[in-house]
């Protein structure tokens, strides 16, 4: 799934393209991605309308129209925003045309999982984001204190407290693999027991690997693509993720995967030490 790096690689890519063209048509063929909504009413709703900023919160991109109307739109696990595709448009969903009859746009997702959602009003879109997303990673107020207070008493995995998008916005399993690694603290290390100093380690790291994903254009494993079409490419400066049974960087011990969270997760545990008794199958791919 795109994580924060991929959708801010998108923003940051779209932003010059959309802002301030106004959206003649958005063409929904594919009446799950705005569900429960009918598309005629999303039409209605931003059709017309000048896109006055693109933005980012998490991992949603804030389309934000004139008359504080905005379409938040979620990647999901293999959604993509393409300008201008060459034909056949594989997989396309919506169409997003302008009326200067310039370059338009696709999301294209072969698994259906990308989502449209309105909001109408500065308040709806505040009380959407704050219902469903945490601090953000690379504002201010995501300090280790914070993230300690946050995860007092609790015995959740570590790995689990970062991917709570309630609690952290936009981190996702791979930054997750990358930060803890770098901040040397196993993933399945219950979250109220690490200390301060781990905590603010670990701040410092989110913020460190999500930066560098941002200036490499993102990860791509499987589906993630730029709007042109390339790749990402900063899981060629993977640490952990996706390296089962490579070499670790730091100490040359064979890295592990396991399940943490749900997720298949990558740690070398000589450099992450498992917490007393906590030892997860291990898996072979």
């Amino acid at each position: 799934m795109p994580e924060l790096p991929e959708v801010e690689t998108i923003r940051r890519q779209l932003a010059p393209f959309v802002e301030g063209r106004t959206l003649r048509e958005l063409r929904v063929d594919d009446p799950r991605w705005c569900a429960p909504l009918a598309p005629a009413q999303l039409r209605a709703a931003v059709e017309g309308r000048a896109v006055e900023a693109l933005r980012r919160r998490g991992k949603y991109l804030i389309w934000a129209f004139a008359g504080d109307v905005f379409l938040l739109v979620h990647l999901r696990m293999t959604g993509t925003l393409l300008v201008d595709p060459p034909p056949p448009v594989r997989y396309e969903r919506v169409r997003f045309t302008f009326a200067d009859d310039g370059p338009w746009l696709a999301f294209c997702d072969p698994r259906r999982f990308g989502t449209g959602e309105l909001a109408v009003g500065t308040g709806a879109l505040d009380a959407f984001l704050d219902a469903r997303l945490g601090v953000e990673p690379l504002g201010p107020d995501f300090t280790g204190a914070a993230l300690r207070a946050a995860a007092k008493g609790r015995r959740a995995p570590v790995k689990a407290f970062l991917l709570d998008q309630r609690r952290i916005a936009g981190v996702g399993n791979i930054y997750a693999d990358e930060a803890l690694f770098r901040a040397r603290i196993h993933p399945l290390r219950p979250a109220g027991q690490l200390t301060r100093a781990q905590w603010d380690a670990l701040r410092d790291e989110i913020v460190a690997v999500l930066r560098a994903g941002i200036d490499a254009g993102g990860s791509t494993i499987d589906d993630f693509r730029h709007v042109d079409g390339v790749r990402g490419a900063f899981q060629h400066q993977f640490l952990v993720h996706t390296r089962l049974g490579e070499p670790c960087v730091a100490c040359g011990t064979p890295i592990v995967k396991f399940v943490a969270a749900g997720r298949g997760t990558y740690a070398c545990e000589r450099c992450q030490r498992p917490p007393r008794g906590a030892r997860a199958p291990r898996m072979s791919r």
